[in-house]
């Protein structure tokens, strides 16, 4: 049997969406095929930055599985991200810390700890040959897989998220729930690092990436039985669920999500306006906005990432983003050894955000500019070679239906690819 005849799953490209009772039916049957009696069970799951009714997976997941799995426990995918309070951890399952403790005293949810060095363990090597096939000539290094350690308290692992139009993979979900979702650092800034060197409008939006050959590689040597639970959200609820083996599951789950969540437009803009949601509470996330417009940004024009509640560019990774600021990618190639203090994870975030442009002769020349208007003040702003906009100079609603003029206006940017009909995006 064919890992495609093994997902069980359902999905719409028609704007309907599946009811609970569709949902519940789909994980009743994958639930029953991991055979879960007496197992110790660990879902991974996506911290407050990602799209999900995860709070109607949890309640189903508890419903089905209550007196037959030894265990649930929850592990969030933070990558880098800050830790979740006790607050925002029991919200992301529909739940507050009072009604988990009183309700589900058996659950655990943990944060991946990302930053202590005991989480890790070394579980294999990709070596510099596979590396150098895989980015077709890019690069030439071997890469030590590291992975949370708590994995192996288990017998088996769910992945528990949704599937997006990605940056640095082309499309999320999947692997990456353990690359970069509880993976050590090295792996974590060289795929990054690769998907910015290619590119992102050649990246984002593609299935079968050369970072997602490293993150599928990378997944090969964990060892351990995974079932993929791949949501595609839409609307606040799922459109599909796809339910088996982790490639098989998320290929389907992202070939629904390109009928989904890319746009296609006729026209490129020359000025955007990109309204980051309450779920992004700093740059280094909010950055999802540019990402998704990029492809239909006139050379010139202007994207404004509107977000009056973001006071951070990053609360990680923020001291270094102020001291190197966002640039295009060709002024980081052009003097690599100047930043080799940099993580390459972060040097992909800048070139990310900043969004393509040259550099020659000690002249950078970004191909749009890109303004924020948030809490950030004006004198950060110009540190960190981005543009300032005060966001009480801005109305959104006066920038509603104006794309005529050139004016596009997305009031929940991030999640939603925008592409040139047209254009061609392959590598």
């Amino acid at each position: 049997m064919s890992g495609q005849e093994q997902v069980i799953g359902r999905g719409y490209a028609d704007g309907r969406k599946l009811s609970e009772e569709e949902v519940r039916e789909l994980c009743a049957k994958g639930l029953e095929k991991l055979d879960p009696q007496g197992k110790r069970l660990l879902a991974i799951i996506p911290d407050g930055t990602r799209s999900v009714p995860l709070d109607m997976m949890f309640r189903i997941f508890h419903e089905l599985l209550q007196g037959k799995a030894a265990s649930l426990h929850y592990l969030i995918a933070l990558g880098t991200h800050p830790p979740m309070t006790k607050e925002k951890t029991a919200g992301r399952v529909g739940q507050t810390p009072e009604s988990l403790a009183r309700d589900y005293p058996e659950v655990r949810l943990f944060n991946h700890r990302w930053d202590l060095p005991e989480t890790f363990r070394e579980i294999g090597r990709i070596e510099a040959g596979e590396i150098e096939e895989i980015s077709g000539g890019l690069f030439r290094e071997g890469l030590t897989v590291t992975i949370n350690r708590m994995i192996y308290d288990y017998d088996h692992v769910i992945i528990l998220g949704p599937t997006f139009p990605h940056e640095v993979v082309g499309f999320s979900g999947g692997n990456k729930y353990f690359f970069p979702g509880i993976s050590g650092n090295e792996l974590l800034h060289f795929f990054h690092w690769l998907g910015a060197v290619i590119s992102n409008p050649l990246v984002n939006g593609n299935k079968w990436t050369a970072p997602r050959k490293v993150v599928d590689r990378a997944a090969s040597f964990i060892g351990l039985p995974v079932t993929n639970f791949d949501m595609v959200e839409s609307g606040g609820k799922l459109a599909g669920l796809f339910i088996g083996p982790v490639r098989e599951a998320w290929s389907q789950a992202a070939d629904l999500s390109g009928k989904i969540h890319i746009r296609y437009v006729d026209r490129r803009y020359s000025s955007i306006l990109g309204v980051a949601p309450p779920m992004y509470d700093d740059i280094w996330v909010a950055g999802k906005v540019m990402y998704k417009l990029e492809p239909v940004i006139e050379d010139g024009g202007e994207l404004i990432i509107y977000a009056p509640h973001i006071t951070e560019v990053s609360h990680t990774h923020g001291n270094i983003l102020e001291r190197i600021g966002y640039h295009t990618r060709d002024y980081f190639l052009a003097q690599m050894d100047h930043f080799s203090d940099v993580p390459r994870g972060i040097l992909a975030h800048s070139t990310h955000v900043r969004g393509g442009g040259t550099y020659e002769n000690s002249v950078e020349r970004p191909r749009v500019k890109v303004t924020l208007a948030t809490g950030i003040s004006p004198e950060r702003c110009r540190k960190i070679n981005l543009g300032y906009r005060d966001p009480r100079s801005i109305e959104p609603n006066d920038w509603k239906d104006r794309e005529a003029e050139g004016r596009l206006f997305v009031p929940k940017a991030g999640e939603t690819l925008y592409r040139l009909s047209g254009e061609s995006y392959e590598k």
